[in-house]
């Protein structure tokens, strides 16, 4: 398949609301050098080597299930045909992409996989985000069907987070940290501005967020977690499974082992250092257990004044619910409240109006693009909220089409007009009330001129959830915004290129069983006139080698033992050659 050809869609994927198809990209698979090839065969080999004595029993199997080959980086399509018999999909897209996108993507069943491949330099460890961590962490572990049900959870819950205006902000800032950091061409000055950014947002962030909070559970569990006991516990977290330098050192006595709680919410980390303490989970329904104790801590399910203040704070697109189902998803800008209970809600600008996360016919964003603005609560003197009101009430209080009324809430909110008609849902239960010549007043301040035309009330004694989003998906068109600083596409030289020729060369020889000992004896020689520093093929000479009985084997084996006197080489090399004998 080309680079250009169209992305292939399936049944899964095409589930995915339309704002989420903007951060998907068509994979770059034949930009992936050959050389990136066999750092991903090396991370692999180490990994199951290693990790099938460490990490969770599901992450080998979830191999096996999930189609990721250990030879060759995977393809996203050849992926999605595997994943599909497990409900779940793969979409490539560049880079970090904004949590809450993030997690709607998870939502849905779908595994979100940078599509970038870690350079050698940073073979052990990368802070941006990669194939190796995205398919060869993440996905494995899916194939078990507790967990998987745990992710899914995860991201219906935390794609409804409330997130700061400070959390753009840091996202942004770690987005370029990660970025420069991976690439080689960057230099040592741009890198440490940008880690300055990094460290200055997270140190200024003041109160954490829904979101920065929720962030902190999904980095200790699903990139970082532990299972099993204190003392001897296994690793399931992605970030963990990708990385062969830290899985290993985590699970040294150097790394404080913490058992996992709500209280992992309050735990900030730093995607750009090693983890000083991890959190243990005695099984996989803690998890599960602990995300709806903090979704119950959420404006999503408490409401309420804090839920509104809370998506005022954001200066994000949000939805207020209140108790008839009525949905508000706007812009919120200005609640009046009373003895702590909400009064009036407002937002600015496009606005649309939903039940049951379906927008109501002619309240899109269009009809209601200044913003929209209604009283909550019940009115004064009268038991009955107008919810809860039969047709006999409603005429009693002169709630009626073709009335000039008046309705006085308990919070001071007064409103004035000719009612026209109302709004209800499939049982009958009345939403929303329309007004002509409405004024709409609290205390001294006009809330809403006659001269502005219809006025529409939201109809609810109590808002009783507060999120992030739009309500009906389909009502915003841009609900996730792009970020403008971009993955740098790597440069080579001519010399780079011909290193990444011999890769190919040498890995043509492994799958197709070509190259006898001469050319072997060829590859080498120019790895030690020209690419004195280069490790990794000299270990897949030397592997090729031993596999065949060639006598080069011997002459490779000492020039690998003197790079493994090299600091910077030594654990890499030392770690290939065990590998080899095993």
């Amino acid at each position: 398949m080309t680079k250009d050809s169209p992305i292939i869609w399936n049944e899964i994927t095409r589930k995915l609301p339309k704002h989420l198809h903007k951060f998907i990209v068509k994979q770059p698979y034949d930009e992936y050098t050959a050389q990136n090839q066999a750092v991903w065969r090396y991370v692999m080999r180490m990994n199951i080597d290693f990790l099938s004595k460490v990490a969770h029993e599901s992450y080998i199997e979830g191999l096996q299930k999930t189609g990721i080959s250990v030879s060759s980086i995977p393809q996203m399509e050849g992926m999605n045909r595997i994943l599909k018999d497990i409900g779940w999909a793969a979409v490539s897209v560049d880079g970090f992409i904004p949590p809450n996108a993030f997690m709607e993507f998870q939502a849905y069943n779908v595994l979100v996989i940078a599509s970038d491949m870690r350079t050698i330099n940073h073979i052990e460890y990368t802070p941006a985000p990669d194939i190796i961590h995205e398919a060869a962490g993440h996905a494995p572990i899916i194939a078990n069907p507790e967990y998987a049900e745990y992710l899914r959870r995860f991201g219906e819950i935390g794609s409804k987070a409330i997130s700061s205006a400070k959390d753009h902000e840091i996202y942004e800032a770690i987005r370029l940290l990660s970025i420069l950091k991976e690439d080689p061409n960057s230099t040592e000055d741009e890198i440490k501005k940008a880690q300055d950014a990094v460290e200055l947002a997270q140190n200024t962030m003041g109160e954490l967020s829904e979101m920065a909070q929720i962030r902190n559970l999904h980095w200790w569990t699903v990139e970082y977690g532990l299972i099993g006991s204190l003392e001897q516990p296994k690793i399931y977290g992605a970030g963990l499974l990708s990385s062969i330098g830290e899985s290993a050192w985590c699970l040294t006595d150097q790394v404080e082992k913490r058992a996992y709680s709500i209280e992992a919410a309050k735990v900030s980390f730093d995607i750009t250092k090693p983890q000083p303490q991890l959190f243990v989970t005695p099984d996989f329904a803690k998890l599960s257990l602990v995300l709806e104790q903090f979704a119950s801590t959420m404006g999503l399910r408490t409401g309420g004044l804090s839920g509104v203040q809370k998506l005022i704070d954001s200066e994000n697109l949000g939805t207020i619910e209140l108790s008839t189902g009525i949905q508000v998803s706007g812009h919120f800008s200005r609640v009046i409240a009373n003895d702590k209970s909400v009064v009036y809600v407002q937002t600015t600008g496009p606005t649309a109006l939903s039940c049951k996360d379906k927008e109501l016919i002619g309240h899109g964003v269009s009809y209601h693009a200044e913003g929209f603005g209604s009283p909550v609560g019940k009115l004064k003197g009268i038991n009955i909220p107008i919810e809860d009101m039969s047709p006999r009430d409603l005429e009693v209080y002169g709630i009626y089409e073709g009335k000039q009324t008046v309705l006085e809430f308990e919070g001071g909110v007064k409103v004035v007009g000719e009612v026209i008609t109302g709004t209800r849902n499939l049982k009958g239960e009345i939403l929303l009330i329309s007004f002509k010549n409405c004024t709409v007043s609290f205390q001294d301040e006009i809330l809403f001129d006659p001269a502005w035309g219809i006025y529409d009330m939201a109809v609810g004694k109590k808002v009783v959830s507060a999120y992030a989003g739009p309500a009906d998906p389909n009502s915003f068109e841009n609900t996730s915004k792009l970020s403008e600083t971009k993955t740098h596409k790597l440069s080579y030289t001519d010399q780079e290129k011909a290193l990444y020729k011999l890769y190919g060369q040498v890995r043509d020889y492994r799958t197709h069983d070509l190259g006898d000992e001469q050319q072997l004896a060829s590859v080498f020689d120019t790895l030690k006139q020209v690419y004195p520093k280069d490790w990794l093929l000299p270990l897949e000479l030397y592997e090729l080698s031993k596999q065949r009985g060639y006598a080069i084997e011997n002459q490779l084996k000492d020039y690998l033992e003197k790079l493994a006197q090299e600091e910077e080489y030594k654990t890499l090399v030392v770690n290939g050659l065990n590998l080899c004998k095993s």
